[in-house]
């Protein structure tokens, strides 16, 4: 194992997540003021997630749909978009203004650096999945769940939430298998100008 996967990886973490903390402390105040203004409903979104080894822990991001998205979830499962178990739509009616616009800039992801700092997630690395996702799973497919998840992946820089399920599965896999600083570095890096985009943000 290399000296980065055995704790260079880490070390690089909890750097660039302190300092990324710092940056966003204002941006992370200005989003919560404008989701008060919006619509009612809490500031933060709590949903249970499966990291690394398949252990399961609270996700926090910041609310973009209305306070009652999971009991309308049921309603909208006829327009899912995605193959595979996850749910997505384009055009969710859930989403609020706010909340469209911070997941178009995913600055809704901001609070999540708060999970690289404790060790449930990393920078780099498979998006957290819910446990319903992970029962789902074909064999092949738990591989990816033996890394801790990140903020940003392989997939997020080439497409997003545009690209099927089984793809996004194998550019996970794929990064579990060749995951270095040099990987990272160049995910990060290519991570910027696909956020501006905003393709496959919805």
């Amino acid at each position: 194992m290399s000296l980065y996967r055995r704790g260079g990886k880490r070390l690089l973490d909890v750097v660039l997540a302190s300092a990324g903390l710092i940056v966003a402390l204002p941006l992370l105040a200005v989003a919560a003021a404008a989701l008060k203004l919006d619509s009612p409903g809490p500031v933060f979104h709590r949903a249970r997630r499966v990291g690394r080894g398949g252990r399961s822990f609270t996700f926090l991001k910041l609310r973009s749909m209305r306070a009652d998205a999971e009991e309308l979830r049921g309603l909208l499962l006829h327009r899912n978009i995605t193959q595979g178990p996850t749910f997505k739509l384009h055009d969710d009616p859930r989403v609020t203004r706010v909340g469209r616009w911070l997941r178009k800039t995913s600055l809704d992801e901001l609070p999540q650096l708060l999970h690289v700092l404790a060790g449930d997630m990393s920078l780099v690395g498979p998006r957290p999945p819910f446990p319903e996702e992970v029962e789902h799973y074909e064999p092949w497919m738990r591989r990816r769940l033996d890394v801790r998840p990140g903020l940003t992946c392989l997939w997020q820089i080439r497409g997003r939430s545009d690209l099927p399920f089984d793809e996004w599965m194998r550019l996970d896999v794929e990064y579990v298998e060749r995951h270095s600083l040099r990987l990272d570095a160049m995910i990060l890096v290519l991570t910027v100008p696909a956020v501006l985009s905003g393709r496959g943000a919805y």
